[in-house]
C-alpha cells in the first residue's frame, strides 16, 4: 500500500488520481458561509467597506534563523536583494523545468524571522527544502488552515487574521486608530492599536483604494473582530462570510490554485517521497473540460499566470535555468473572460427543464469544482487556445467571469468558447450527471473591474514590479 505520493502515483496516471479524487468541494474553513447575504457582502466591497477574516484558510510557516533567507532566495523567482524588516512579498516557487508550485505571501516579521501565509503547495515546497536543504541555522514551524470539516471541534490557529477593504476602510481604520493612520507604501507592515491591544499591519487594497491586513494573537479574535464590526457600521462595513470571500479575485484577477507542478521530473522525486498520501498534492482534485492523459499539460509558467514580471535572474534559484531559456512573448498570458448571458440563461434553465439535459451546476457566487480547474478555451476552429482556470460570479459586474490564459495571439474583445463540464463524467465527489455545453465568452482586461485595474498597485493584477 502507498504511502507517499511517489508510490501513488507509480500505481496510476495522476490525471486518473487527481480527477477522480473523492475529498469532496474546497472549503473555506471556519468562518460563516454568510454574515447577510453574499451579493451585499460583494457590493460592500465595491461601495462601502468588508471586513475579510482569511484566519482559517491558509497555512503558516515561520522560518527564523540567518539560513532563512537564503532558503526564500534559493525557491523563489523573486528577487529578495531588498527585502527589509516591515515589508512583504509575494513568493512564487518553481520546480526544476520552471512550472509553478504556487505562491503566497512572505512577511519579513523581524530581524532573520518571515512568515509565509497561503495555500499548502508552497508551503510544502518551502517545508521540504527547509529540511533537506542543509540550512543549518534555520528553523522552520508550520500552523497548517483549519479543518476543512471540523465537526463542532475546537478549532485554534496562532494567529487572527483580517483584512479590511474597499472605499470607506480608510475612515474604518482611523476610527479604529483614533486620529489619523499614514498610507505607507504597498506591502509595507507596521503596528496600530485595535480594542487597546497592538496589532501588527499590512498595507493593502483590494478594490482600488487603501486598505490594511491586520493580524495578531488568535485569543484576541474575537476581540478585534467585534471592535472592526462596531466601528465600520457608520461606514458601511459588512463582514464578509466565505461564500462572498473567494470570489473577490474574480474582480482584481489573481489565480489562486493552479496544479503544483511537481508530479513528474526527477529532480522532484524525493520531494514526492517526502509527500504524504493525505497531502494535498495527493488528494486534491482536478476539474474541468480540459483533459489529458499527460499531467505536464496542465502545467504553467510563471508568464502564464501573471508573474512574469517577477522573474528576477540577479539569484540562483530552482528553475532559473529553465526559465532563462523561455521567450516570455511566446507565452500565454491571463485575461478575464467575460461569459456570455444567453448561454448563461441556458445552464440555470436547465434546472428546471424535466426532458432536457442538465448542465454543470453553475454555483454561486464560485463555481469552481475541483482543487484545481482547467476548462477547455477554444477559438472559432475549435483549437484549444488556453484554459480558464477560476470562474464564478461578480455581483458588481452583473456578469460571470472567469480567470484565464489563453495564446498570446488572441486579442482582447475576441470571441472565444468555454467548454463547461466534463465529458465522460468523472467519479469526483463535486460532479453530478451532466452533459457539456460551450459557453461563448469574451477576451478582457485582467483586471475586469475598470476600478481595480486603474488604482490598484500589486503584482498580479497590474504592470507593477517588485522593487
Amino acid at each position: 500500500m502507498a504511502d507517499n505520493l511517489q508510490q501513488l502515483i507509480d500505481e496510476t496516471n495522476p490525471v486518473d488520481l487527481l480527477r477522480n479524487s473523492q475529498i469532496g468541494s474546497y472549503i473555506y474553513p471556519v468562518v460563516p458561509a454568510d454574515f447577510t447575504n453574499w451579493i451585499k457582502e460583494q457590493k460592500a466591497w465595491r461601495d462601502t467597506a468588508v471586513l475579510y477574516d482569511q484566519t482559517h484558510h491558509m497555512d503558516n510557516v515561520f522560518l527564523k534563523g540567518s539560513d532563512a533567507i537564503k532558503l526564500i532566495s534559493d525557491t523563489a523567482i523573486n528577487s529578495v536583494a531588498t527585502f527589509p524588516v516591515d515589508r512583504a512579498k509575494q513568493y512564487v516557487p518553481t520546480t526544476s523545468q520552471g512550472h509553478v508550485i504556487g505562491d503566497g505571501i512572505l512577511f519579513h516579521e523581524a530581524e532573520d524571522e518571515y512568515v509565509y501565509v497561503g495555500r499548502a503547495p508552497a508551503s510544502n515546497w518551502l517545508m521540504y527544502h527547509g529540511e533537506t536543504g542543509g540550512y543549518a541555522n534555520l528553523d522552520v514551524t508550520v500552523d497548517r488552515r483549519s479543518p476543512s470539516r471540523p465537526y463542532g471541534h475546537a478549532v485554534s490557529r496562532q494567529y487572527y487574521r483580517f483584512q479590511i477593504q474597499g472605499p470607506n476602510a480608510w475612515q474604518v481604520i482611523e476610527k479604529l486608530n483614533g486620529g489619523p493612520l499614514e498610507q505607507l507604501r504597498f506591502f509595507t507592515m507596521s503596528t496600530m492599536q485595535i480594542a487597546g491591544r497592538q496589532v501588527r499591519t499590512l498595507r493593502h487594497g483590494m478594490a482600488g483604494a487603501p486598505g490594511l491586513e491586520v493580524w495578531g494573537p488568535y485569543e484576541d479574535h474575537d476581540a478585534i473582530r467585534d471592535a472592526i464590526v462596531e466601528a465600520g457600521a457608520e461606514f458601511g462595513l459588512l463582514p464578509t462570510g466565505s461564500r462572498a470571500y473567494p470570489s473577490n479575485t474574480l474582480e482584481s484577477g489573481w489565480i489562486p490554485s493552479p496544479l503544483p507542478a511537481i508530479y513528474t521530473g526527477e529532480a522532484e522525486r524525493g520531494y514526492r517521497e517526502w509527500l504524504g498520501i493525505d497531502s494535498y498534492e495527493a488528494t486534491g482534485t482536478l476539474a474541468g473540460s480540459f483533459v489529458s492523459e499527460n499531467i505536464e499539460d496542465y502545467y504553467l509558467t510563471p508568464w502564464e499566470l501573471g508573474y512574469g514580471s517577477f522573474v528576477k535572474f540577479d539569484h540562483d534559484f530552482i528553475g532559473r535555468d529553465a526559465l532563462e531559456k523561455i521567450d516570455p512573448a511566446t507565452q500565454r498570458r491571463k485575461v478575464t473572460l467575460a461569459w456570455n448571458a444567453e448561454d448563461m440563461t441556458k445552464i440555470y434553465g436547465s434546472l428546471f427543464d424535466v426532458e432536457g439535459p442538465s448542465y454543470k451546476f453553475f454555483d454561486l457566487p464560485l463555481a469552481n469544482y475541483g482543487s484545481a480547474n482547467y476548462d477547455a478555451v477554444t477559438d472559432a476552429d475549435g483549437t484549444v487556445v488556453g484554459y480558464s482556470m477560476f470562474t464564478g460570479y461578480s455581483a458588481n459586474e452583473r456578469r460571470a467571469l472567469s480567470l484565464a490564459t489563453v495564446n498570446p495571439d488572441v486579442p482582447e474583445g475576441a470571441e472565444v468558447t468555454v467548454l463547461w463540464g466534463e465529458d465522460p463524467n468523472t467519479t469526483k465527489a463535486t460532479v453530478e450527471p451532466h452533459v457539456q455545453l460551450p459557453v461563448r465568452a469574451v477576451v478582457s482586461p485582467v483586471p475586469y473591474s475598470t476600478v481595480v485595474r486603474q488604482s490598484y498597485h500589486g503584482g498580479w493584477r497590474t504592470g507593477y514590479t517588485e522593487s
